[in-house]
């Protein structure tokens, strides 16, 4: 507790539902304010032990209408049979503003399991008005879904109640990371991967129509580590119309490949990686085994990953410091380069598929061009790890150029200094040197859009050095904004709103200029409507890996 002169201030996470002393409830950009609109977070049973056994995550999740009574009914059937669940939850890496969610993964190894002497007693309490309504829940909504502890809460976007409706808890280990497929052509449409390395695949919906805390109708994949026994998840993404297939990355430097309607054959086991620092793709020996693929990336963690939002290209950042860009259909490396200093944490991909950004322990966002394969610009603004990066893909840019393209990037980023920082990126304006200048020579200089004019772009597969501070573009920020008491984790744009979570469990809803103004009664409307003038990719959180000190 802090004692003030008008009394004394609550410091425990687990109070802080009210607006935070020094904290303003809005912040100002060029179209006007921001306003903090509500605030969502984890029943306050949650003990505040708890927190910092994992770092939260959020998944923004769309369900459109129900389907047909058939459908749910056959896939629910076909999944429990062999579905094995234990008392227990799940998560993925969500997407950089692409098809991610908000997870947050222990990047520097500190991520811990609650052992089973220190169980939550009360963990999934609701409040009355709640509890009894999750039968409601079987048509359209949009959600959020983020990890706290050793469980998975549900909260309904387009209601001010700060509880969640639904809570899923997990008794042998902790949820990192989640994924959402709003495309599921079945009824598993949710992710989850836990610290124990274990995977599950659930129907959304059904969690919400069913009352209890345990998951019902799981898909359970790894189960006590038969494929990897040795490390956790720490990031899970679905494949872009990939059919079910999903990828889930470890904290060993693999990533393997799933397809979500394959039982797993007794026999999935891979060959030894011979070197641990080189990238090797293996393939399952027998057509039926799941996971189909092992992807050996990187000695260290793999951090985050992020599809591009047409599924070509995956990206990937890790503990090494590296941005590695793979072509997902001919499981190649592409490019990739190194941090300025230490771990990368998190990453995302611009709609246009053209740029990725990256976050991690060097306090900076790096802009990477896809048609250069270089960093073309460099953010410079946090005072720590950078944990979360988003492209704001539903802002439009007030110069556009009448050609359709985007000459203007509007992105955001927050960090462990407790800071949401936004920016603006005109590629046209940006000046990239090409080369250092030579003795007595002048430097050579090129556009950002006229990439031709680079006189060596890297050969295919290539991983770039750190470049040197002095060779790379600076781009200042647009808006600092001190949003949360407790470092944060990711955020998401959504066509209404700006989200921001912290690693305690605590999500602000940050409404764009001129919707904070619109009546109550819209409200909802306008929060249900957020998915559809872009895909849901481009609303999904960039899913990174925790930097914080233990």
């Amino acid at each position: 507790m802090i004692n003030t002169a008008n009394g004394t201030i609550p410091t425990s996470s687990s109070s802080a539902n009210a607006q935070s002393p020094g904290l303003k409830t809005y912040f100002k950009t060029p179209e006007g304010r921001y306003k903090l609109h509500y605030e969502k977070t984890h029943p306050s049973s949650l003990l505040h032990y708890a927190h910092g056994k994992t770092v939260t995550q959020v998944t923004l999740a769309h369900l459109k209408e129900k389907p047909a009574p058939s459908t749910p009914t056959a896939s629910s059937a076909s999944y429990s049979a062999s579905s094995g669940v234990r008392s227990a939850a799940a998560r993925w890496l969500g997407t950089g503003n692409g098809s991610r969610t908000l997870g947050f993964a222990g990047g520097n190894g500190g991520s811990k399991s609650i052992s089973s002497t220190s169980r939550i007693g009360s963990l999934g309490t609701l409040s009355s008005s709640n509890s009894m309504t999750n039968m409601n829940f079987d048509g359209k909504g949009t959600y959020l879904i983020f990890n706290v502890g050793d469980a998975i809460f549900i909260s309904d976007l387009n209601s001010q109640d700060k509880d969640p409706i639904k809570s899923i808890s997990f008794s042998n280990s902790n949820p990192i990371c989640h994924a959402f497929d709003q495309e599921a052509k079945d009824g598993h449409d949710l992710l989850i991967g836990l610290n124990s390395g274990d995977v599950y695949s659930v129907s959304l919906r059904q969690q919400l129509q069913d009352v209890g805390k345990k998951l019902v109708g799981a898909q359970h994949y790894n189960k006590d580590g038969s494929i990897n026994n040795s490390s956790r998840c720490t990031s899970i993404a679905w494949v872009p119309g990939g059919d079910g297939a999903f990828v889930v990355a470890h904290a060993d430097g693999n990533m393997y490949v799933y397809e979500k309607n394959k039982e797993g054959a007794a026999d999935s086991s891979f060959p030894v990686i011979k070197d641990q620092t080189q990238f090797s793709v293996a393939h399952a020996r027998y057509s039926k085994s799941n996971p189909i693929a092992r992807w050996h990336v990187c000695q260290g963690s793999v951090n985050s990953i992020a599809f591009s939002h047409d599924g070509a290209f995956l990206a990937t950042v890790g503990r090494d410091g590296y941005l590695r860009v793979f072509d997902y259909s001919k499981e190649q490396l592409i490019c990739g380069g190194k941090s300025y200093y230490g771990a990368l944490l998190c990453c995302a991909w611009s709609m246009d598929g053209k740029y990725i950004l990256t976050g991690g322990e060097d306090d900076l966002v790096q802009v990477w061009s896809m048609e250069d394969r270089k960093v073309v610009a460099w953010g410079e603004g946090h005072n720590s790890w950078v944990s979360g990066v988003a492209f704001d893909s539903y802002w439009s840019s007030p110069n556009s150029d009448g050609t359709g393209e985007t000459v203007m990037y509007r992105f955001g980023s927050v960090g462990q200094d407790t800071q949401l920082l936004l920016w603006d990126l005109e590629m046209d304006e940006i000046v990239v040197p090409l080369r250092r200048c030579p003795p007595g020579g002048s430097p050579t200089y090129s556009t950002g859009s006229q990439s031709s004019q680079w006189d060596n772009v890297s050969p295919l597969g290539t991983l770039q050095p750190a470049p040197s501070i002095r060779d790379v573009p600076k781009v200042s920020t647009l808006v600092a904004h001190r949003v949360h008491t407790e470092p944060l984790s990711g955020l998401i744009f959504t066509q209404e709103s700006v989200l921001t979570v912290c690693r305690e469990g605590h999500i602000k809803i940050w409404m764009r200029p001129g919707i904070a103004e619109s009546n109550s009664s819209n409200s909802e409307t306008v929060l249900s409507n957020s998915f559809k003038e872009k895909p849901l990719v481009s609303s999904k959180i960039g899913s990174s890996t925790s930097s914080y000190k233990q």
